[in-house]
């Protein structure tokens, strides 16, 4: 498990419960005896707490602590599952893409990566909206990151900020917004895109096919998408060890 997911899963925890008692973070720092400041780190999620805060912070709401393990990366096969579980429309919406793709404006632009399969059908997590950009509209993006008042991702603190937002400046291509995450994948040229519609819109994403060719953390997710489906019409009980990989080819849907 890695840091940021378990830093986001304590940060779930303790925002529900906190919420479920009726509690601002001003309160519950005061039961705790911590800075309204530190629950407000906590609860962001951006970087793992020390164990000694949580455990303090669980303990004004009257909770522990608690360990257990789960087969690495689990998690994934539920979250996929609980995505298909819902309408199209409904992943789209909870995404927030078409609130970004609107502010985006004229900026020429792709749906890339998970994104773009999300838009294609395939019921995997997307944490950020994901584009392909142009090097030469690296400047025009740096400017739409300003007037959103953008903070890149700094991956040695583990938090958003303190960083140059350029994109030639060293660092990850990730930056949080005011509308929402953002992830960019710089490229020469963009690549070619089809069109998908759903409902009144219409996006231009990258198809599946280069998505796998050049997204690892995508690919990922549709090989291990598509070994599910596999399991399933195999009639595979869930948790049942999977194979080690999957074929490069065919649908997500």
């Amino acid at each position: 498990m890695s840091d940021s997911r378990l830093a986001s899963q304590i940060a779930a925890v303790l925002r529900r419960e906190r919420s479920a008692r009726l509690l601002s973070q001003q309160a519950l720092a005061d039961l705790a005896g911590v800075s309204q400041s530190a629950v407000t780190r906590v609860e962001r999620g951006d970087r793992l707490p020390s164990i000694p805060l949580v455990e303090r912070l669980l303990a004004a709401l009257d909770l522990q602590l608690a360990v257990g393990v789960e087969q690495l990366d689990s998690h994934l096969d539920a979250r996929m599952a609980e995505l298909a579980s819902r309408p199209l429309a409904d992943r789209i919406g909870s995404l927030g893409v078409d609130r970004m793709i609107d502010r985006l404006g004229d900026l020429p632009h792709l749906l890339a990566g998970s994104t773009a399969a999300l838009l294609q059908g395939a019921p995997v997590p997307v944490e950020a909206v994901e584009i392909a950009l142009r090097w030469r509209d690296s400047a025009r993006f740096t400017a739409w990151l300003e007037a959103a008042y953008g903070q890149r991702w700094n991956a040695r603190w583990g938090e958003f900020g303190g960083l140059h937002l350029e994109p030639e400046e060293p660092g990850e291509h990730r930056w949080r917004t005011r509308y929402g995450e953002i992830r960019a994948q710089l490229c020469d040229e963009l690549p070619e895109s089809i069109e998908v519609r759903h409902r009144d819109r219409s996006y231009r994403v990258v198809p599946l096919v280069q998505v796998e060719l050049t997204d690892p953390r995508a690919a990922d997710l549709l090989r291990r998408h598509r070994q599910r489906q596999a399991d399933d019409r195999a009639g595979d009980p869930p948790g049942a060890p999977r194979a080690a990989g999957a074929d490069r080819t065919g649908s997500a849907g």
